[in-house]
């Protein structure tokens, strides 16, 4: 898959202290995520279906321990 293209980010919530993954959501039909730390090490790519619903399971406190 050719990511050459992404525009990487990191959340506004990250804050500095550098433990962040970075999302690049402007390619088509996939949303790719790295971490920041390691920028050539792996990269996740999800539909953006999946990456919708992960969403939607992040603001319902799917995840909240």
């Amino acid at each position: 898959m050719d990511l050459s293209r992404a525009q990487w980010r990191t959340s506004t919530r990250s804050g500095s202290s550098g433990n962040c993954v970075e999302v690049a959501d402007n390619l088509l039909d996939v949303v790719a995520v790295r971490d920041s730390k390691d920028p050539e090490g792996q990269i996740l790519v999800f539909t953006t279906a999946q990456w919708r619903a992960f969403l939607g399971g992040v603001a319902a406190g799917e995840f909240d321990r």
